[in-house]
């Protein structure tokens, strides 16, 4: 089992990642690219850079410190557009340092920076680290009923890691979810079975074709696992994010409902509804947000979507 993982944040307090007060451990690197993705830092496995352009006081301390001379100033002692390359590169709305062939995410420029204008997203963290982390609230589990989520990203991406945290986990008898869109081979899920109370399932769109259109990935595995997870009598609550234009429609809705109503172990139905409020990030990353004017549906919508769900038995939450 190796010792380390590569994750991006872990938010304590938790309150939407499963039952009770929980820790939340976001491992980085996911195989599905979601155009409504609000984690765009989780998609790649490796380290990034984010630039907050709001906060650079154009001090230059990030270009002294960059090891590789990665970082240039374009006019003298001050920027232009923002943080340039000595390749030649610039960018309007912020910086994307894994186009540049000098940088290599060493981080040195997100360390000197005084404002945190730059921040490097995404690091190596050891079990115990994690766990130190962890163990911290285990007061709060137990009065809740809470636990550790691992989410990612996908954590079923770094398996060896993720069963070596979930089994740690079980040792201090800490209940453990693992939110997965289920895009892994079947023998994961079978690895970490026995130290999994809980799985959040997550599911996108019920036709493949659109599926394939909206995440860039066929949705032909993750079926087969859900059901797979279910004959095993798995916990399992699906979580279903509702995008206006794209899966919200009753269509999609009806026959996901119909789907999972021959599954007799799913516990609970969560619709989450969409929200821009990863828009800034995409900015941060310089990647265009294709979703910026789409609408949060409505209290009254989300109710009536999911009346849906209600008619087939399942209990359903809105806003996980």
């Amino acid at each position: 089992m190796p010792s380390t993982g590569t994750t991006f944040n872990i938010k304590k307090f938790s309150i939407h990642d499963g039952p009770g007060i929980r820790t939340t451990v976001f491992f980085k690197g996911c195989p599905l690219n979601c155009l409504w993705c609000h984690n765009p830092e989780s998609q790649s496995p490796q380290p990034e850079i984010h630039y907050f352009e709001k906060r650079c006081i154009q001090c230059g301390d990030c270009a002294k410190a960059c090891p590789n001379n990665a970082i240039s100033f374009t006019n003298g002692i001050s920027f232009t557009n923002g943080i340039s390359f000595t390749n030649g590169t610039s960018f309007t709305n912020g910086i994307r340092v894994w186009n540049s062939d000098l940088c290599q995410l060493f981080g040195a420029c997100a360390e000197a920076c005084p404002t945190e204008a730059i921040q490097l997203v995404g690091e190596k963290n050891d079990i115990d680290k994690i766990m130190k982390e962890i163990e911290k609230d285990i007061i709060y589990y137990d009065q809740s009923g809470g636990g550790v989520t691992f989410s990612g990203g996908e954590p079923l991406q770094q398996i060896d890691f993720l069963k070596a945290l979930l089994k740690r986990c079980k040792e201090y008898e800490i209940h453990t979810a693992v939110d997965t869109a289920g895009l892994a081979p079947w023998t994961r899920f079978e690895e970490i079975l026995p130290y999994t109370d809980l799985f959040l399932y997550d599911l996108k769109l019920i036709d493949d074709e659109k599926h394939r259109q909206f995440t860039g990935v066929s949705n032909q595995v993750i079926l087969q696992n859900l059901s797979k997870l279910n004959s095993t009598q798995a916990q399992i609550r699906v979580r279903i994010p509702i995008i206006p234009s794209i899966n919200a429609d009753e269509e999609n809705l009806r026959n996901t409902a119909l789907f999972l109503s021959n599954l007799e172990n799913i516990q609970k139905v969560d619709l989450l509804p969409y929200h821009n409020i990863a828009s800034d990030k995409y900015q941060r990353m310089a990647h265009e947000y294709a979703l910026k004017d789409v609408k949060t549906p409505s209290a009254k919508e989300m109710q009536g979507l999911a009346t849906i769900f209600e008619e087939k038995g399942f209990d359903v939450t809105i806003g996980g």
